[in-house]
């Protein structure tokens, strides 16, 4: 898999994103499922926001983890516009990264501790986009629990069919 690959991932996958984000309700964004869940805003957010903080990760062989925590939106639009921030960083990180660094040992740290230690590559799926399709389907049940018609995703919902 080139940068390329991944950008060109990461772009039809941000487009399904947005739809999905674009259905959360603004008068919700302090729910939450269950008491260990994250609201449906600070899920929101951090599926809006992730990507811009994470993407940069990859720009080093090392990266050493400090405390963000993602914050309560205010709005459905906020957590929008988080997205498209998000996406427009990715579209500069990624470009950054060589295909012939994709291979090379990377890992992440908390001071002298070794969290992640693995190929960039391989960091990246797991941690840009498989992490975010995790909390995007959390995200789908979230509104379907709220009643909120889900868009679709890879194929029809309930709600919606793209095919038909």
């Amino acid at each position: 898999m080139s940068i390329a690959d991944f950008l060109s991932e990461f772009e039809r996958e941000a487009a399904t994103t947005r739809r999905v984000l674009e259905r959360v309700p603004s008068d919700k964004l302090t729910w939450a499922p269950h008491a260990k869940s994250m609201t449906i805003g600070k899920l929101s957010m951090h599926l809006a926001g992730g990507p811009k903080h994470i993407s940069h990760w990859f720009l080093e062989d090392v990266y050493s983890f400090t405390p963000n925590p993602t914050p309560e939106p205010a709005s459905t639009e906020e957590i929008l516009a988080a997205h498209d921030a998000s996406v427009a960083a990715v579209r500069e990180h990624l470009p950054k990264i060589s295909d012939e660094s994709l291979t090379a040992p990377w890992s992440a740290k908390m001071g002298e501790q070794t969290l992640l230690a693995m190929p960039r590559g391989v960091a990246m799926r797991t941690l840009l986009m498989s992490h975010f399709y995790h909390h995007r389907g959390q995200l789908s049940v979230y509104l379907r629990l709220l009643d909120v018609k889900v868009p679709s995703i890879y194929g029809p919902s309930a709600d919606e069919n793209p095919f038909g």
